[in-house]
């Protein structure tokens, strides 16, 4: 039994705008007083990266540090951080280039426009055993369409609801469109070098997907798996949730490869595991928690709702070994009241207006960071 954590860290994008919802673009300037943020193309959303920590304690501080230091320097324009994972009020016509010099910035704007103006979270969680990480890419990729469902907080798009719960994934340009399973690390390197080769990649970061390998040189040196699937998450007790149970999921693949790892598990081919894979994040991008998905087992239907609660129940003697149980009590607020998509569409359905949805979420943001100063600042 593998008692110990692993390392994780996170890429959290975010949008910068007016407490009325409206976006403003400020990356380009911001960059230039804290160079440990990163420019997006367009200038409306940048990025921060944390280092990597094993411990929960240390990566909400780590996730809520740059977040003050940010919304320090926004204040002082008049500006705040905003919630969502897509141009919720607009304007989605036009795009706004933070560096007009930078030539993959206009690779970029060239073809894919606006659809990937979006924020989100990047989940990477340390693996350097190169057959395990490769399980996990294959474990995590069958189950990513859940950790979206928990995650989805953009059923809106310029002023309108767009009849989905996230529409950025619905418009995000996956790419490569077919990204087979890998068997392993070698079968990952000679496909990479080949979509290098014809141009489908433009380089090795162009592996837009649900979720993939990582590393300081990729495809060759790996050491991590990202999952990229998630929308921005602003809650930094549900990012944690939604990241320990990704953690339990590994470490239970860990010690029961055979049970868990698809490619020996599943009665399912391989192409039939990737087209399963993409329709379920398709199914939860559109309906989150209440989608029917098709369990990567035996490819039986199952609703994401009953799927996650099943996963909960599965990890929970080990979540009680790693002390890692109330840290997954925020996923079960969620599937008890909705995620963030579905709250606003609620609230939506009852007559409130699209503005008024994300001023009081931009509400609920800054008092939560009030609330978790003043508890650090009392308990040091």
């Amino acid at each position: 039994m593998n008692k110990s954590l692993i390392l994780k860290g996170f890429e959290v994008e975010l949008f910068t705008g007016l407490s009325s919802g409206k976006h403003v673009g400020v990356s380009a300037s911001l960059t230039k007083d804290f160079p440990d943020f990163v420019k997006e193309p367009d200038q409306r959303n940048l990025e921060f990266i944390t280092s990597p920590e094993t411990s929960y304690i240390k990566l909400k501080e780590a996730l809520l540090e740059p977040r003050r230091r940010l919304r320090k320097w926004l204040a002082s324009r008049e500006l705040t951080i905003l919630p969502g994972s897509t141009l919720s009020l607009g304007d989605s016509k036009s795009f706004e280039r933070s560096d007009p010099l930078n030539h993959y910035h206009q690779l970029i704007e060239e073809n894919y426009g606006t659809d990937v103006v979006t924020t989100s979270v990047h989940i990477n969680l340390g693996i350097e055993d190169l057959s395990v990480l490769f399980a996990a890419l294959r474990l995590v990729r069958c189950e990513s369409a859940l950790f979206l469902a928990l995650s989805a907080s953009s059923p809106f798009l310029d002023g309108i609801p767009t009849g989905v719960h996230s529409q950025r994934w619905i418009q995000f340009p996956r790419t490569p469109q077919d990204v087979p399973f890998f068997i392993d690390h070698a079968h990952y390197v000679s496909w990479i070098e080949a979509q290098l080769e014809t141009g489908k990649m433009w380089n090795e970061r162009h592996l837009w997907t649900s979720v993939r390998p990582n590393g300081p040189k990729r495809p060759y040196d790996l050491n991590r798996l990202e999952v990229r699937i998630c929308d921005l998450i602003t809650d930094c007790d549900l990012l944690l949730a939604v990241t320990a149970l990704l953690e339990l999921r590994i470490l239970s693949l860990i010690n029961r490869l055979d049970n868990l790892d698809p490619l020996k598990a599943s009665k399912l081919d391989m192409n039939e595991l990737g087209l399963l894979s993409d329709l379920n994040d398709i199914a939860a991008a559109k309906s989150s928690l209440d989608a029917n998905l098709h369990h990567w087992f035996d490819g039986r239907r199952i609703t994401c709702k009953a799927w996650l609660e099943e996963l909960l129940e599965s990890v929970k003697p080990l979540a009680i070994e790693m002390g890692l149980l109330q840290t997954l009590d925020p996923i079960h607020k969620v599937l008890n009241h909705g995620n963030q998509a579905m709250q606003w569409l609620q609230g939506y359905s009852k007559g409130r207006s699209i503005n008024s949805l994300i001023q009081e979420s931009i509400s609920v943001i800054e008092a939560e960071e009030i609330a978790d100063q003043a508890i650090r600042m009392q308990f040091g």
